[in-house]
């Protein structure tokens, strides 16, 4: 490459990195703006919060369209490209965890104030992990971090040991009184969201670790989330 295309292709590059960062800003702040709109069942921040999710949707496709572009115009090879192919699959990550979060601010509107302040500080606490995951994965990538990223990868152990306990509490409220099956679910599907958001985390890590070493993670996940045996089926229901 010449000089010039160098220079241009790290000023495409700066930009697609800009932009990830204005879309990952946004969406730490969409997630804290949920977990406080549930735990303080503030529907009109929740409403504000479904209402700028559009805006994590418009910036996932500008970032695709810019990292689309800067390909066919550059035709990166090997660092550079995966530079580019990581981008995009870290747009789609914070795009679904902005959706995730969305439908967690949805359920502020089905909350009561008789709800245990028990069972919402599990869930509340759930939220907080899950945004130190989120902040902390956004930081190794902004440094192409890939310990730090590892580090991430594996503290997700521990919001899915989180929501284990969550799960099984929930459930006993629910046979113990069926009046509270119908909120005791608007729960579970808010702290299913926020280990699902965990996994969305572990997704950029492991990308993370793609882009700085070349190859895929040969580890397999740590994965603790036992409760699928013995629940209702809440996988690919809660994330738009």
């Amino acid at each position: 490459m010449s000089d010039h295309i160098v220079k241009a292709y790290d000023e495409d590059l700066s930009q697609l990195k800009t932009m990830l960062a204005q879309m990952g800003g946004l969406v730490e702040q969409q997630l804290d703006d949920a977990i406080d709109a549930l735990t303080r069942r503030d529907t009109a921040l929740a409403d504000r919060v479904i209402q700028n999710d559009e805006r994590v949707d418009v910036l996932e496709h500008q970032i695709e369209e810019k990292a689309i572009l800067t390909i066919a115009k550059r035709q990166p090879v090997a660092r550079d490209l995966r530079e580019i192919m990581v981008a995009i699959r870290v747009a789609s990550d914070l795009e679904r965890i902005g959706d995730l979060a969305k439908n967690t601010a949805k359920r502020t509107h089905a909350m009561s104030d008789q709800l245990p302040r028990k069972l919402m500080s599990g869930v509340t606490r759930m939220g907080r992990l899950a945004q130190v995951e989120l902040k902390n994965i956004l930081d190794a990538y902004s440094h192409s971090d890939a310990e730090m990223a590892m580090e991430v990868w594996r503290s997700d152990e521990e919001l899915d040991a989180l929501y284990n306990s969550i799960f099984r509490e929930l459930l006993t409220y629910m046979m113990e009184d069926p009046r509270n099956i119908s909120l005791c679910t608007h729960l579970l599907f808010g702290a299913k969201n926020m280990e699902r958001i965990g996994d969305h985390a572990t997704n950029i890590a492991e990308n993370i670790h793609y882009l700085v070493h070349g190859k895929p993670l040969g580890e397999g996940r740590p994965k603790k989330d036992v409760t699928a045996a013995m629940r209702i089926d809440l996988e690919g229901s809660d994330d738009r």
